[in-house]
């Protein structure tokens, strides 16, 4: 009985090391092609030798191929880190309001706020607040801007002075400097609802606006 449990312990260890030199050499290109040379090495031609310069390339070859895929595997795990480090971001900003790029802007309460994105600072800004036909109910004229992010604040009052609807309204913003048109980045303002796993990166659920990446938001309040 003794005999063949050390039998069957010799066999399930040499069953053993067999599979883990097996992974070992599957897991290692640079062994296995250092073993093709040799033996191709060993059995060469007398009379027409490999040439030293060509052992060299093959050798500079597999060196590189190995670097690569070290390189590819550091890749995997600095992207696998960044992607956590994002997720955990997104999920703390569940319940926070974040400018995002939109051209909407909800009026609820007389109060509204919208936000614009500029590169250089501007000698005039003005916003037009449109309704849902796309009619301007609100010309505002908000003076010189600095460069990075301004909060346009509305207070639900149309041109003539009378109390807007509550809802959702459109606007639309003109930049000049010294005469000329500057570009600007329209933002609206929404809540984060709740995050999910994008493609690329994590997805913000912001009710009326939509999923939108987590690059994408500009500021959260």
């Amino acid at each position: 009985m003794s005999s063949i449990q050390q039998t069957n312990s010799q066999v399930v260890s040499s069953a053993t090391a067999t599979g883990i030199t097996a992974k070992k050499d599957a897991e290692n290109p640079q062994d296995r092609f250092l073993k093709l040379l040799v033996t191709q090495m060993k059995n060469q031609d007398p009379l027409k030798p490999m040439d030293n310069a060509e052992v060299t390339s093959q050798l500079a070859q597999i060196s590189t191929v190995s670097g690569i895929d070290k390189l590819n595997t550091t890749l995997q795990l600095l992207t696998s880190d960044v992607e956590d480090s994002l997720s955990v971001e997104a999920t703390g900003m569940i319940g926070h309001s974040a400018f995002v790029p939109g051209t909407s802007i909800s009026l609820k309460g007389n109060e509204a706020v919208a936000g614009v994105e500029l590169t250089q600072p501007v000698d005039q800004l003005t916003v037009t607040i449109l309704d849902k036909s796309g009619i301007p109910v609100r010309h505002m004229d908000l003076g010189p801007k600095p460069a990075g992010i301004s909060t346009i604040p509305w207070d639900g009052k149309t041109d003539s002075g009378t109390s807007a609807a509550e809802g959702n309204y459109t606007f639309a913003v003109g930049a000049k400097q010294s005469e000329n048109d500057i570009k600007v980045n329209t933002l609206s303002l929404g809540l984060v609802k709740s995050v999910s796993s994008g493609e690329n990166s994590a997805l913000l659920d912001m009710g009326e606006l939509g999923l939108v990446n987590l690059s994408d938001v500009k500021r959260t309040f």
